[in-house]
């Protein structure tokens, strides 16, 4: 993973979700990527805390983000690895972490999200 990439990466990512622009947050992604994350549970139900697709996490996403209507994440740092990335970012769960893994072409096509505060 180039560490330019990954910074490039994460700013527009960091960009595009402070702004609460769903279809920039998701041009991120392949179609069918796969996410996981503990708040899935919370908000969706369901139990694996895992969904798939750009469409079953795009409705997710915007649920989020209608639950939070000042989300703002700013970044801490970011970590490269072999075809990965991982962004250290604070926000309103305080610090969290993501790993993305990345296509040749550039597009995430899985990611799993890490909390420093409980999911309740």
């Amino acid at each position: 993973m180039d560490r330019e990439f990954a910074q490039q990466f994460a700013k527009e990512w960091l960009d595009a979700w402070n702004t609460h622009d769903l279809d920039r947050i998701l041009s991120h992604y392949t179609e069918d990527f796969e996410l996981t994350s503990l708040v899935i549970t919370k908000i969706t139900g369901e139990g694996s805390g895992k969904l798939k697709g750009k469409d079953a996490i795009g409705a997710y996403w915007a649920k989020a983000l209608a639950l939070n209507p000042n989300l703002n994440f700013k970044l801490i740092d970011v970590y490269t690895g072999v075809d990965s990335a991982v962004l250290a970012y604070e926000g309103h769960r305080g610090k969290s972490c993501e790993a993305f893994h990345f296509r040749e072409d550039g597009l995430v096509y899985k990611s799993f999200a890490h909390y420093e505060q409980a999911v309740e």
